[in-house]
């Protein structure tokens, strides 16, 4: 069934053309500026990994990765939910310091996505990750953090409205912070979503804090795998959509899981059994550093600066009938 949905009137400000020169100058722009701001190198990542070692993303816990054998290696592997892990592991096999990370690109297949305006199979991220010290994990980091990446987004917006004066869309650059048990407070009688949109429509960008864990009402915000985001340093920064009139979720991150926090994680999600796969038992052993790190949609990043009303319309993926039609219907070219 198709979720998409057109705004009355929508008229992309970019042709096909000038989409794909501004996709690729936003791209070359906010690497640059997240890079600066907090002290990123590039490095290569993998598409695929093998599932014994723990490394993939289990997402919500749900998700079916995509998975194809390698007969020369004897092996199965899996297409990546996300880098959250790999990441990790990675900054202690490269000798990091403490100050310093590393961002590369992540493609994955989502099979189990629900299609809509911001929702596709194919994921395209932004993955970052960055050595702290033990001082560092706390809330004033975190939002710090937050700050940056939010003004990276803010700068590179102003460098394309420059060279693509075509473009009206406007952000605010300061970061409002509100937990997720303080949105259950005020919005008792909404979904989460319905709570971040009411709350993102007041201040327009926003960073809700600590997902993952139950609230008052024996729900979680939202799903969060237990083993890398620590639930009380973690949370998502959710922008302002004028054009689809709803808060748009760019970036999911948080200060990651130590030692104590894993295993509290694990035996509240009944997944004890994972303390022996090796990315986890590095991580509870203390061979691994302390990070913090997420994720940065790029086709997500594209929709909301080029002012677009679907995610189909940045990347090329697979969409079913009715999302075609209605996107026909209203003139608006899916890639």
């Amino acid at each position: 069934m198709s979720r998409a949905f057109f705004p009355e009137g929508y008229v992309s400000a970019l042709d096909l053309y000038r989409t794909q020169s501004a996709i690729g100058t936003l791209k070359k722009t906010f690497e640059k500026h997240l890079c600066t701001n907090l002290n990123l190198k590039r490095v290569s990542a993998p598409l695929f990994v093998l599932p014994s070692t723990g490394l993939n993303d289990d997402l919500n816990g749900v998700e079916r990765p995509v998975t194809f054998d390698i007969p020369d290696a004897r092996a199965e592997a899996a297409v990546v939910h996300s880098l959250a892990k790999w990441k990790r592991l990675a900054l202690y096999r490269y000798g990091f310091k403490p100050g310093e990370g590393l961002y590369t690109d992540m493609n994955a297949i989502r099979r189990d996505e629900e299609l809509d305006n911001t929702h596709s199979v194919y994921v395209d991220q932004w993955d970052w990750e960055k050595v702290i010290t033990r001082e560092d994990r706390n809330a004033g980091y975190l939002k710090a953090t937050v700050r940056s990446i939010a003004g990276a987004v803010c700068d590179t917006l102003d460098e394309l409205k420059t060279e693509y004066p075509e473009l009206t869309v406007t952000l605010e650059r300061e970061v409002t912070f509100v937990t997720s048990a303080e949105l259950e407070d005020m919005y008792p009688d909404l979904t989460p979503e319905e709570r971040e949109n009411e709350f993102t429509r007041l201040h327009r960008t926003v960073f809700v804090m600590c997902i993952g864990g139950k609230l008052k009402s024996g729900k979680p915000h939202g799903g969060r795998a237990p083993d890398y985001d620590d639930w009380s340093l973690n949370g998502d920064i959710l922008f302002w959509d004028d054009v689809l009139g709803k808060a748009l979720e760019i970036s999911s991150m948080g200060i990651r899981v130590d030692s104590d926090s894993m295993k509290s994680q694990l035996s509240e999600s009944g997944c004890t059994e994972r303390a022996r796969m090796l990315f986890h038992s590095l991580v509870l052993d203390g061979t691994l550093p302390l990070t913090i790190g997420g994720g940065i949609g790029q086709s997500r990043l594209s929709m909301l600066l080029l002012g677009k009303a679907h995610i189909g319309e940045v990347q090329s993926s697979v969409w079913d009938p009715a999302t075609l039609a209605a996107a026909r219907d209203a003139g608006v070219i899916i890639l």
